[in-house]
């Protein structure tokens, strides 16, 4: 399973230790939080093409998610990045 480490100053620690009673989890829920987020979306993406096009959709977000990756409906942040540069260079 995939790690994010995140580093942040003494500084930082200690703004986070005045919101929340534990930094990490504090962190690592913001973390879950927003994949939730993001997996509703690849789902929502992924449904409205499967309707459209009479294609069965995979069973369970985890294999939705693969889904809609392998059919090109969704693409990394990076390749996104990549291939918007390609077009600001051309």
């Amino acid at each position: 399973m995939p790690e994010i480490k995140v580093t942040v100053t003494e500084t930082q620690y200690k703004s986070l230790q005045y919101i929340a009673l534990d930094p990490s989890k504090w962190a690592e829920n913001a973390v879950h939080e927003r994949c939730r987020h993001a997996t509703h979306e690849i789902c929502g993406i992924l449904m409205a093409h499967c309707n459209d096009n009479n294609i069965a959709m995979q069973i369970g977000k985890d294999a939705q998610v693969s889904q809609a990756f392998s059919l090109g409906l969704v693409d990394t942040r990076a390749n996104v990045a990549i291939e918007n540069a390609k077009v600001i260079t051309a």
